[in-house]
């Protein structure tokens, strides 16, 4: 699920997240869906990771391999060797559509049964329209759509790099800032089980800037809460009052840490990411196991 600062705290959003137990937030946010009420949906995809996806191949490699002379390459029944992407929290699936475009094959996650129903209504109407056309001359990757707790093992098993359970690409916006910063730790742990070796995890990070003590969500997050957590996946992190870290020196560096290849301003994202002259609040960053 997403979360927006289009409905703040004090509005229906707050009060339906307010003290309530993180066990039932699964059904919390099946209930707003089956309402219709999901003003997080930012109506298409993120044109952050459209740019970092067609600009920045250096830190996403394509998801479909060339030969030298520019033919994709195929397995033995003729269709392209494609990497694996996945979209926690996947909503209505604009960013899984996107992903589809440049040629992942692409699993859209999400707790919520009436939000994966949501997203596969959006993908018939996108594609019956001509949206999301592959790009460079790649065939479009396959979708799977599967509601299920991103915390579970349960439906990973025959998905991801070769039946793995792990992926290439993993794409993470508002997603980590619609859950409490108690189950932020779980989020990172789970992140390095989820990425393949070879693989990278994505994160739009937002709501930049936004103090803890706001509440939400969403909840406010900076980057230097994401090289927290995932520095040391799985250990808790300690906030002041403005959602900064309360820095505390590791014992030893963590085996299972994930690095970050870069950290960069994007030209665009969408409207809720923006100041009201058009500055970007949001980041954008790619880490590695």
């Amino acid at each position: 699920m997403a979360a927006d600062d289009d409905d703040p705290p004090s509005g229906r959003l707050g009060q339906t997240f307010d003290g309530l137990a993180f066990s039932a937030h699964g059904a919390a946010w099946s209930s707003l869906y089956r309402e219709g009420f999901h003003p997080w949906d930012r109506g298409g995809p993120s044109l952050a990771l459209a740019d970092l996806l067609s600009q920045r191949t250096d830190l996403v490699p394509p998801a479909q391999e060339r030969d030298r002379r520019g033919n994709l390459l195929r397995d033995a029944a003729g269709e392209p060797t494609r990497r694996t992407a996945l979209v926690p929290g996947c909503g209505r699936s604009h960013d899984v559509l996107l992903l589809a475009s440049f040629g992942y094959d692409v699993v859209g996650l999400d707790l919520s049964p009436e939000a994966v129903a949501l997203a596969e209504e959006n993908a018939r109407c996108a594609l019956g329209r001509g949206l999301y056309e592959p790009v460079n001359g790649l065939e479009r990757g396959r979708i799977r759509w599967v509601a299920a707790d991103f915390f579970s093992d349960d439906w990973t098993p025959g998905l991801g790099t070769h039946g793995s359970g792990k992926f290439d690409l993993v794409f993470d916006y508002t997603f980590l800032c619609a859950l409490p910063p108690e189950a932020r730790p779980q989020w990172a742990r789970r992140m390095t089980q989820l990425v393949h070796p070879s693989g990278h995890l994505i994160c739009l990070e937002f709501p930049s800037g936004k103090p803890l003590s706001d509440g939400g969500p969403p909840w406010g997050l900076t980057p230097e809460v994401y090289e927290a957590l995932l520095g040391a996946p799985g250990s808790p992190v300690a906030y002041d009052s403005d959602g900064g870290v309360v820095e505390a020196m590791p014992a030893k560096p963590d085996p299972n840490a994930m690095h970050r290849l870069s950290i960069v301003k994007p030209a665009r994202t969408h409207k809720a990411g923006m100041d009201e002259d058009g500055t970007v609040r949001d980041f954008i960053s790619v880490w590695a196991p």
